[in-house]
C-alpha cells in the first residue's frame, strides 16, 4: 500500500466488508486539513481490488485539490464499492456501507458518484448521518456538476481563441451518464456541434434524437476533427495511446483523473493544448453540496459560476510561467491548503 505512486500520505484508508450484504467497500480519506473529508461514493465492477484501492487513492487526493480549489471548508475522501451496479445494489448493501461510515465518527463524509444516485444515500441515511447530497436538500448534484463544466469550457474557449460564444464550435464528448448528458444540452443550447460517444446505445440515441449529435464508436472519439475534447467518463483517456490522436485545441471535460499520468500534463503543454484540470472545472456538485444545510440553489448555483474565473486565473499563471496548467493547479491547491483554507 505505501509503495503505489498513488499512496501520497494519505490519512487513512480502511477497508469495509460485510458478508450478508456482499458489501466490500475501501474508503480513502486524503486530508482533514481543511475540514471533514467529503467526497462521493462510487460503485463498480473493478478487475481487481487493488484497481479498487489506486481508484480509491487518486480520486480522494482529487478531492482534496478540488474542495480547496473551490473554496471549501472541506477536506478530501473517496469510497468506492466493489461490484456489478447491474446486481449487487440492496437495501442491506448501503445499510451496512452506512454502518461503515458510522466507524469512521465524521472524518469521511459521502455522496453520489458514479452508479450511486440519491435514493441508494437516502437508505445509507437511515443509518446515518455522515451522507450528504440527499433528497430534500442539495440532493442530486449532477445538473450542477455538468453547469461548473460548461462554464469552464467557456473560461477554455475564451483564453484559447478569445471568444465568448460557443456558436460552431465541434465538441467531442465521451461519456454520456448523467453529467456528461446534462453537460451536452448545455452546449447544444449554446450553438456548440456534439459529436458523441458511450457504452449506452439508448443514451446515443437519445442525443442523436434530441441534440442532433452526431455518434462515433468508443475508439474513434480521439480522432475527431473537433475543438473541444469533453471527457465524461471514467479517468485516464488522456494517455500513451490517445494523446497524439487528439486534434482538438482544448481538453475540458467532467471525468476525473483524466489524464494517465502527471507527465502527460506536460505534453499537452507541448503539443499546445489547453487543459482545464479536471478537479476544478468539475467541481460544481461538491459546491452544490456544500450548501446542504439551508440549502438554496442559487448560492449554490453563485459559487458554481466562481469556477469560470478559477480556471481563466488557472490558465494566466500557467502560461506565465509555461508551466503545465495541472501543475500550476496543484500548486495553488497545496498553497490553499497550506494557508488553512485562506
Amino acid at each position: 500500500m505505501f509503495d503505489l505512486v498513488d499512496f501520497d500520505d494519505h490519512e487513512q484508508v480502511v477497508f469495509c466488508s460485510d458478508k450478508a450484504s456482499g458489501l466490500k467497500a475501501i474508503i480513502a480519506v486524503h486530508s482533514t486539513k481543511l475540514g471533514p473529508a467529503v467526497g462521493g461514493c462510487r460503485l463498480w465492477d473493478y478487475a481487481s481490488d487493488q484497481e479498487a484501492v489506486i481508484d480509491a487513492l487518486r480520486l480522494s487526493k482529487g478531492m482534496t485539490y478540488k474542495n480547496a480549489m473551490a473554496g471549501l471548508a472541506m477536506g478530501g475522501g473517496k469510497s468506492v464499492i466493489i461490484g456489478d451496479a447491474k446486481t449487487i445494489k440492496s437495501e442491506a448493501l448501503f445499510k451496512a456501507f452506512g454502518q461503515a461510515l458510522n466507524n469512521l465518527n465524521g472524518r469521511y463524509i459521502s455522496a453520489e458518484d458514479v452508479n450511486i444516485n440519491t435514493s441508494d444515500i437516502a437508505i445509507a441515511n437511515t443509518v446515518t448521518p455522515f451522507v450528504t447530497g440527499t433528497e430534500g436538500k442539495s440532493g442530486n448534484p449532477s445538473p450542477f456538476t455538468s453547469l461548473g463544466t460548461f462554464l469552464g469550457i467557456k473560461a477554455a474557449v475564451k483564453y484559447k481563441f478569445n471568444r465568448d460564444d460557443l456558436t460552431g464550435l465541434k465538441v467531442a464528448v465521451q461519456g454520456l451518464g448523467s453529467v456528461g448528458y446534462g453537460l451536452c444540452e448545455l452546449l447544444h443550447k449554446a450553438g456548440a456541434q456534439l459529436i458523441v460517444t458511450d457504452i449506452n446505445q439508448e443514451s446515443l440515441h437519445k442525443a442523436e434524437q434530441e441534440l442532433g449529435a452526431s455518434v462515433v464508436g468508443l475508439d474513434e472519439i480521439y480522432d475527431q476533427d473537433v475543438d473541444i475534447y469533453a471527457p465524461c467518463a471514467l479517468g485516464a483517456t488522456v494517455n500513451d495511446n490517445t494523446i497524439e490522436r487528439l486534434k482538438a485545441k482544448i481538453i475540458a471535460g467532467c471525468a476525473n483523473n483524466q489524464l494517465a499520468s502527471k507527465r502527460h500534463d506536460q505534453v499537452l503543454l507541448e503539443r499546445g493544448i489547453l487543459y482545464a484540470p479536471d478537479y476544478v472545472i468539475n467541481a460544481g456538485g461538491i459546491i452544490n453540496i456544500a450548501f446542504e444545510e439551508d440549502y438554496s440553489a442559487e448560492k449554490a448555483t453563485k459559487k458554481v459560476e466562481e469556477i469560470y474565473d478559477t480556471l481563466i486565473d488557472v490558465f494566466t499563471k500557467a502560461e506565465q510561467q509555461n508551466k503545465p496548467t495541472g501543475f500550476i493547479a496543484d500548486e495553488m491547491a497545496r498553497d490553499i491548503i497550506a494557508r488553512g483554507g485562506k
